[in-house]
């Protein structure tokens, strides 16, 4: 393939990743102009329309689509290769771009980078905070942070957390006009605070379990946050119940300050994992990452 080709092809995919000749041009280091005419150059040697233009928008066609999908991943996996060539430096290096929930982020993987960046300066870490369960792939993420359900089956999953728990619990001053939910339908007449999951636009349904018996509700209240350290402080100061991971809840039930209900009913569950492409050969940067991440409890 002549080289023109390739570069032609790298810009083609930057735009179509990026959606928007302006930022990919950006990232290129190229002038806008320059990279449109680029891609209108590779539309004519093929014959085929790549990209649908608007004023306000680019979306690949149905051939850019599928050039996207299928030729994408092969320089993404020359471009790990070329990564994995840093094992001949002394140190590892490069930037590792990972997606998880703040609950993760918090109590798992800043643990871990305040030991392990010091030690590596060469090493950079790119941590974006998102409740959805963002396509690692098309988001050219290196790795994703979930819980083990919620992983595909196609990645490898590493473990990275113990167990967990859920927790329902709410202030004193919330019960104090109310009688604590028994069971989990109890729950139905109760002011809850929902999370809303961004990657399919609905609630997070509350969970429990106990004796085999398997339960979800849709509870129902006032608020609707996105992340739990938010849907904690509400219910702290009182405006209803929370469903959020055990030890976030802990300090403050141990203080008096929340009142933990339906304790019973809150199983143990699979913890975070690491996932990440099976086809993607990992960098030694990434390498070293996921074993100062490996949970050996």
């Amino acid at each position: 393939m002549p080289r023109e080709n390739i570069n032609d092809l790298l810009a083609f995919l930057a735009v179509a990743r990026e959606r928007s000749f302006t930022r990919a041009a950006a990232k290129l280091g190229v002038s806008q102009s320059a990279l449109s005419q680029t891609v209108r150059g590779l539309e004519e040697r093929l014959g085929l329309r790549l990209l649908t233009r608007s004023t306000r928008s680019v979306a690949p066609t149905e051939a850019g689509e599928r050039l996207l999908l299928n030729v994408g991943p092969r320089f993404e996996e020359i471009e790990a290769e070329l990564a994995a060539l840093s094992e001949l430096r002394e140190k590892p290096a490069g930037t590792i771009r990972i997606t998880t929930a703040e609950h993760a982020a918090d109590t798992i993987l800043w643990p871990a980078l305040e030991r392990l960046l010091p030690e590596y300066p060469d090493i950079k870490v790119e941590l974006i905070i998102d409740y959805g369960l963002t396509d690692i792939v098309a988001e050219r993420y290196d790795a994703g942070v979930r819980l083990g359900e919620q992983v595909a089956k196609d990645m490898i999953a590493v473990r990275i957390g113990p167990d967990m728990r859920m927790a329902v619990v709410g202030a004193p001053s919330y019960f104090a006009a109310r009688p604590p939910p028994k069971t989990p339908q109890d729950l139905i007449a109760h002011n809850c605070i929902n999370l809303r999951l961004p990657t399919y636009g609905g609630l997070m349904p509350w969970e429990f379990e106990k004796g085999g018996r398997e339960v979800k509700v849709r509870v129902d209240g006032q608020l609707v946050l996105n992340n739990a350290s938010r849907i904690l402080g509400a219910a702290l100061g009182g405006f209803g119940l929370a469903y959020v991971p055990e030890d976030l809840a802990a300090p403050y039930v141990d203080t008096g300050r929340l009142t933990r209900v339906l304790e019973g009913w809150c199983a143990p569950f699979a913890g975070y994992h690491l996932y990440y492409p099976s086809r993607r050969q990992p960098s030694p940067a990434f390498a070293l990452l996921v074993e100062a991440l490996r949970h050996r409890g």
